[in-house]
């Protein structure tokens, strides 16, 4: 025992030590006091096992009596932050607490108080180990006795547009799967993409499409594909052919559609598949054959670099589906973060469903200007674009579309009075002109990549009034009137700290939705600051110490890192929310994980060789950017520990239910378990309910069952929409970051729930090309 016990020392000597350097310097910094001393002591314990003396027991006790006392002074009784600040301390005091280990010290083997101790926490471990996976089971019923049948509308078992209807609610009205037999959900059938044709992994975000018997999809590199609804067995395939060389993200969120009601039975693409690429075109095929439509554009293509600035390869792409409105595809697109002013222009264009000719475009900075550049001009560059879904409203003849920010994003000294005015908010466009019935900004001068990346969901509140809930990576849910863009539920200016940044002109005020529940999770503060051993937590503190942080919308600066809360993953992205219009409850997922970032002045970022880059890519996008044409490069990150965690306590992800009617939320609870993820990157396997990044979205049924993936563990749960309870789950190959669907099938007469399980690198949740299918068993009758 004796080496065991001086290699302990070792340990507690580094341990001790680092919490002296960082303990220090957090004192220094205004910090706790709490480190500095208990390093000291540590150390002292460390001396005393080298020397084999049992003295080393009682300064150990102490220490660890002493932090029990500060952690419930400093955070109460709180499971994750007595957690983080006693899990370390509580591990090393059990080893000592053996007989064996007391013997070799010269103490007595077993006292009173030791076996109370060690009993307690067998107890404790075993106990909570138990609980961990009793409520890690499928507690929803299984009762096949009674199936609902084939819905007497057959359109309610299909799913026509990205959120199944125009105005993105994802809300199914089938109710065959219900809490009383979602247990007995089981996988139907997987199909598989195949490989890239680069060889390198690309995202699969994509929602299916449920148009009669078959869906109809999109991989990661635009190919369009047709499969068997019922089966998954491949009908056809239409390979794109885009370039992906170099191209950063290959991402297709869906396909939409469109049919002629007045073409003949028959008729080469009456009904007609389209998709926006990532290398800038617009394809649009003939759903029953998937070959191209030759009268769309030029042999089925329309060139969506016409009429852009010339910009490096990938600057601009489509993400995300076009919205299909009054025989109009409107289209928007992504544009590459951070890299300069005068990237390529955020314009909003409609084409001719049939013909593929451009019938409008929005672009804000030549606003009596409708149609394409005359020779020689192109659409204004640097302005805000939209890379989300955008919804839709027949009856009105609007467009609602979110907007991301100017370019780049953490500065804005150059931006003119059109590009503030519509940077991260929503904008209703008319159909059939393309120009701004109304618009709402959800943040003033945006300078901090909150651009909106969620689809406005359309509803009907309970008195009639046509009303629009937008949701915001700032963590507001904003409540609309549609018609109007009038606040329903209140928004009040409040004053939020300003920039200092040279030549920035920062807003003194910003919206915030107080008439709805906010997403933005628990202010943070050095006592939020977490860690699964002291080194990190002290580590987070004294980052977070060294930091500015003045709140929500704390500015990005130059002098010292920033701390942004929420961080640019949201509060809420691109998978929204979804939402039952018949009782008026959203589903909302969030994610909770600080962003570390500082302006870099230009001189030092010359030195720094930051210049925009020639092909876009996760790294340069996401840290250090150049930013070029501004005063100011810029540096940003998630604020993580050493160990590769965020440095906040959990939850990290929520999933809630608001009631629109009473306009409070109805249920929270942390979104997702450890299984997959682990300090340095290493997955834990255990299902600890702590909550944990998420992107993606969910599908709500009229049997009161909400559907969703999204988390960073491999996934997709059922939840009872009423009571948070979760009632299913399925194992995924990978994260299913995606929004699934649920649709009807009349070969066999069931529902069946599908999602994407592509993974996403944002969030760490691995890789697959799997689509995969649930239903219930089918009746032993048929």
């Amino acid at each position: 025992m004796t080496l065991l016990n001086r290699l302990l020392a070792l340990l507690l000597l580094l341990i001790g030590g680092g919490l002296v350097w960082l303990g220090g310097a957090l004192i220094l910094a205004g910090g706790s006091l709490y480190y500095l001393p208990v390093g000291l002591a540590l150390i002292a314990v460390a001396w005393l096992l080298w020397q084999q003396s049992a003295r080393a027991l009682g300064l150990f006790g102490a220490i660890w009596g002493g932090t029990l006392v500060w952690a419930l002074w400093e955070s109460g009784v709180d499971g994750w932050a007595l957690a983080g600040r006693l899990g370390l301390l509580s591990a090393i005091g059990l080893w000592l607490l053996t007989p064996r280990v007391r013997r070799s010290l010269g103490a007595p083997g077993a006292t009173l108080l030791t076996r109370g101790l060690l009993l307690a926490a067998i107890a404790g471990l075993v106990g909570g180990t138990a609980f961990i996976f009793w409520n890690d089971r499928i507690a929803g019923g299984a009762d096949l006795t009674v199936l609902a049948g084939a819905p007497a509308d057959a359109r309610a078992g299909e799913w026509l547009h990205y959120g199944n209807v125009p105005g993105g609610n994802r809300y199914s009205p089938l109710g065959q799967i219900t809490p009383a037999n979602v247990g007995a959900l089981q996988q139907a059938w997987t199909f598989s993409l195949g490989k890239e044709p680069n060889g390198a992994p690309a995202a699969f975000e994509a929602t299916p499409l449920k148009i009669g018997d078959r869906l109809y999809f999109c991989t990661g590199y635009n190919d369009i594909i047709a499969l068997d609804a019922e089966t998954g067995a491949q009908i056809w395939r239409f390979a794109a052919q885009a370039d992906t060389t170099g191209m950063f993200g290959q991402v297709c969120r869906g396909v939409s559609y469109y049919r002629q009601d007045i073409a003949a039975p028959g008729t080469p693409c009456a009904e007609r598949i389209y998709t926006a690429t990532i290398d800038s075109r617009l394809l649009a095929v003939d759903a029953v054959t998937g070959k191209a439509c030759a009268d769309f554009g030029e042999n089925g293509t329309v060139d969506l670099l016409r009429g852009m600035s010339a910009a490096p390869k990938g600057y601009y792409h489509v993400t995300s589906p076009p919205a299909v409105i009054a025989g109009k595809l409107v289209v928007g697109g992504w544009v590459t973060d951070g890299q300069m002013t005068g990237e390529p222009s955020g314009v909003i264009r409609a084409y001719d469903a049939i013909s593929g000719k451009l019938a409008w475009a929005w672009d804000m900075g030549r606003p009596d200007h409708s149609g394409e550049p005359g020779p020689g001009e192109t659409y204004t560059s640097g302005t805000p674009n939209s890379w989300s879904v955008m919804s839709a409203d027949p009856a009105l003849g609007l467009v609602y579309v979110p907007m991301g920010n100017a370019t780049p994003d953490y500065y804005g000294g150059q931006r003119t009075p059109e590009m503030d005015k519509y940077s991260s908010a929503v904008v209703a466009l008319d159909a059939a002109t393309g120009k701004p019935r109304w618009h709402f900004q959800t943040t003033h001068h945006d300078l901090w990549d909150y651009d909106v990346g969620s689809q406005p969901v359309l509803f009907d509140l309970a008195d009639g009034r046509p009303a629009l809930l937008q949701p915001t990576k700032r963590g507001e849910l904003f409540l609309l009137d549609r018609r109007t863009g009038e606040p329903i539920a209140q928004v009040t200016e409040r004053k939020v700290p300003v920039s200092n940044a040279v030549g920035e002109n920062s807003s003194p005020t910003q919206p915030f939705s107080v008439g709805m529940p906010d997403f933005r999770g628990p202010r943070p503060s050095e006592a939020r600051m977490w860690g699964v051993a002291l080194l990190d937590q002290a580590w987070c503190r004294l980052r977070f110490r060294q930091a500015r942080f003045d709140g929500t919308m704390t500015p990005v600066e130059a002098d010292r890192p920033t701390v942004t809360w929420p961080g640019s993953l949201g509060g809420h992205n691109w998978g929204s929310v979804a939402l039952d219009p018949v009782n008026r409850i959203a589903i909302v997922n969030s994610s909770h994980v600080l962003t570390y970032s500082q302006l870099i002045p230009r001189q030092r970022a010359d030195k720094m060789g930051l210049k925009p880059v020639a092909v876009p890519s996760f790294e340069n996008v996401a840290g250090p950017v150049a930013q070029a044409g501004t005063p100011y490069a810029v540096s940003v990150a998630p604020f993580l520990s050493p160990l590769v965690a965020p440095c906040t306590q959990p939850p990290y992800g929520l999933i809630s239910a608001v009631d629109l009617n009473t306009r409070k939320l109805l249920w929270q609870k942390p979104f997702g378990t450890m299984r997959d993820s682990g300090p340095l990157l290493l997955s834990s396997g255990l299902p600890v309910p702590m909550g944990v990044p998420n992107i993606g979205g969910a599908v709500v049924t009229a049997s009161g069952l909400a559907f969703i993936g999204a988390t960073q563990e491999h996934m997709i749960r059922a939840y009872d929409i009423r009571t948070g309870q979760e009632l299913w789950k399925g194992r995924l190959p990978a994260g299913g970051n995606a929004t699934p669907l649920s649709y009807w099938s009349a070969k066999s007469g069931r529902q069946f729930v599908v999602i994407a399980a592509g993974g996403h690198g944002g969030i760490l949740s691995g890789y697959s090309d799997k689509l995969i299918a649930y239903a219930l068993p089918q009746p032993t009758n048929r």
